[in-house]
């Protein structure tokens, strides 16, 4: 397998851990003029340094990105918004009215930490229809967030997606002979979703010492990193840390 297919793949930054940061100290007035950092602020300086998009999840449960930093985000940015949220109609028509150029539909467990394991698209291809047709009537792309499995890769083909996002998480976190097993599942399913007519994502987990085996998924487009450039900002600064990811990911 060949990293020559794509000579540089594009940065997405999720900014939720920065609406994180002010929600522990301001959940209760988030829109406060005292309330900081601004993820508004993070995603102007990170589009500066070279992002090709900004990426944010509106959960249910408001843990980190609020109604009015979706707004806030359409209206501003200069590339493109990407928002992450899980098939609910309460925020379907949020995303509706705020219009964003992509969406991720991603699974979400009120008591996981971050997004754990990738959609059930086989198992939820009815449910998911009409989500992904108002979403498209409206005129925006959707991706969905899988695990790298030609059952979840093939349903998402059926429905009628432009993308799917690849679940790099296992890789992330496998060690040793696993992690070449991880890499070898992501590579076959980017090359399956790519026969079937999809474009390909990836995420989750990625940071600066295993994001150059990327380069080895055929067809890939983009990536969208969040936490591993959030943690290396509180040292180096957002604009450097994502200018540092941004570097790794040109060959």
């Amino acid at each position: 397998m060949t990293s020559a297919l794509h000579p540089e793949i594009a940065l997405g930054v999720n900014i939720d851990h920065v609406a994180t940061l002010r929600q522990a100290r301001y959940r209760e007035t988030p829109d406060s003029e005292n309330a900081e950092p601004s993820p508004l602020e993070a995603a102007l300086i990170a589009e500066s340094a070279g992002a090709e998009g900004i990426t944010a999840h509106l959960r249910m449960d408001r843990r980190h990105i609020q109604d009015s930093d979706i707004f806030a985000l359409k209206s501003t940015l200069h590339t493109k918004l990407n928002l992450e949220l899980g098939n609910t109609p309460e925020i379907l028509q949020i995303v509706l009215s705020v219009k964003p150029e992509d969406v991720c539909l991603v699974p979400e467990n009120r008591e996981e930490v971050s997004t754990e394991g990738g959609l059930d698209v086989a198992g939820q291809l009815e449910a998911l229809k009409p989500t992904v047709a108002a979403l498209q009537e409206a005129g925006i792309r959707v991706s969905l967030f899988i695990d790298p499995e030609d059952r979840q890769i093939d349903a998402s083909a059926k429905l009628g997606v432009e993308f799917v996002e690849l679940h790099t998480g296992a890789f992330a976190n496998a060690v040793g002979a696993e992690k070449d097993l991880e890499l070898t599942r992501l590579i076959r399913g980017s090359a399956h979703a790519h026969a079937q007519g999809l474009a390909v994502n990836a995420g989750h987990g990625l940071n600066y010492k295993n994001v150059r085996a990327m380069f080895e998924l055929p067809h890939l487009v983009e990536l969208n990193i969040g936490h591993s450039m959030i943690s290396r900002a509180v040292t180096v600064g957002l604009d450097a840390a994502v200018r540092e990811m941004r570097a790794l990911l040109r060959r």
